[in-house]
């Protein structure tokens, strides 16, 4: 289970708690443990008093996620659903904004993936979805708490909307949740488990899906009876395998953004670009990709909008590295083989590695490691 954050517990709940309560808004990508946290709140605050929306399943039609809502309710609400797409979502909003628990106290309503709404703006009359969703909402007295993995588009549309909208972003595992999160037994040497645990923090760039992943890798091969000091740039590259954990993560992340953008041929070719170098300038990907500079610009403003580029002084690079990694791996015509996913992640782990590494080998003249792995056990070895 992830490690409870209990500083950002408080300050959603201080939101919540709030006269008039302020809206909450989680904002984090893939793994950041956003819905593991308001299931957590949901506990909270008491199953009877909150309603947890999955609104990434249900979203459909407006009549079909107006009965979905309605059908799990814990709060009284009328089982006729309105007739057509207008009438059906004007009722889920006065629903969510009036809704009463038993005891005739305000509701509490979790909105998991938001934005996802916005797939009825394809039906009539329901063209600004997401904006009509927000002014509701901000006019409502019942407890709301938004999430969304799709940080810029959240934020561009809640720039300008009331202040009782709360932005939250999610901020990453530190190295002592780590810690937490590897469950080492209470024998191990201690400054020993503290530099395991920087070590596979830095590696899932403190990422709790990565971290856990990691962990979970590291303590079956304990269990296996491989030593304590199992090494965790080996736990990467077993998960990082074609059939492995995270490679299966990674590749949900990458599709479902692509998805959600446009141009998708186009986007995973400026990808697959970054994939070999990032830092690139605007002109730099345009000559790579063999497009001119306008059409360019619009498909990297598209990766922008679902989070999976970022902008620093003109150059594009990957949001997440350990993405980044994935693509070099696995798009390409043919699974990697052991030799590919052992220099890719030694390329990756190298430079990230916490210091202790380096200065434990002093006496080492400076050459390049040279890696092999065993093809069945994923044990990476360095000489």
């Amino acid at each position: 289970m992830l490690t409870p954050r209990s500083q950002l517990t408080r300050r959603v709940l201080a939101a919540l708690d709030a006269a008039p309560p302020r809206i909450p808004v989680l904002l984090g990508g893939c793994g950041t443990g956003k819905t593991t946290l308001v299931h957590m709140l949901r506990d909270r605050i008491g199953r009877s008093a909150t309603q947890y929306i999955d609104v990434e399943r249900t979203a459909t039609t407006p009549e079909r996620f107006f009965r979905a809502v309605a059908g799990a309710s814990p709060f009284p609400v009328s089982d006729q659903v309105p007739a057509g797409a207008r009438a059906a979502f004007d009722a889920t909003l006065a629903f969510l904004s009036r809704a009463r628990t038993g005891s005739g106290e305000p509701a509490a309503f979790v909105l998991d993936e938001f934005l996802e709404l916005r797939t009825f703006e394809s039906f009539p009359g329901l063209r600004r979805v997401l904006h009509e969703l927000v002014d509701g909402l901000a006019a409502t007295t019942n407890r709301i708490l938004l999430t969304s993995r799709y940080v810029a588009r959240a934020s561009r549309l809640l720039r300008d909307v009331s202040a009782r909208f709360e932005v939250i972003q999610m901020p990453p595992l530190t190295a002592e949740d780590t810690l937490d999160m590897l469950g080492l037994p209470a024998a191990r040497d201690p400054h020993d488990a503290e530099f395991l645990a920087r070590t596979v923090h830095t590696l899932a760039d403190g990422r709790p899906v990565y971290v856990r992943a990691i962990a979970d890798e590291l303590a079956a091969a304990r269990d296996h009876g491989a030593p304590e000091s199992t090494d965790p740039i080996s736990a990467l590259a077993s998960v990082l395998a074609p059939s492995g954990r995270l490679a299966q993560q990674c590749n949900f992340c990458y599709e479902l953004r692509l998805h959600r953008a446009r141009g998708y041929g186009a986007l995973k070719a400026i990808l697959e670009i970054l994939a070999e170098e990032e830092g690139l300038t605007l002109t730099e990907i345009s000559i790579r990709l063999q497009r001119t500079p306008g059409s360019t610009k619009d498909y990297l403003s598209w990766l922008e909008d679902v989070d999976l580029v970022t902008s620093r002084q003109k150059r594009y690079s990957f949001t997440d590295p350990l993405l980044r990694l994935w693509v070099r791996l696995h798009c390409r015509p043919s699974a990697p083989t052991d030799d590919d996913l052992a220099r890719e992640i030694h390329r990756y782990a190298l430079p990230r590695l916490p210091q202790q590494e380096a200065a434990a080998r002093p006496q080492e003249p400076p050459v390049e490691p040279a890696f092999a792995m065993a093809g069945s056990s994923g044990i990476i070895e360095i000489d």
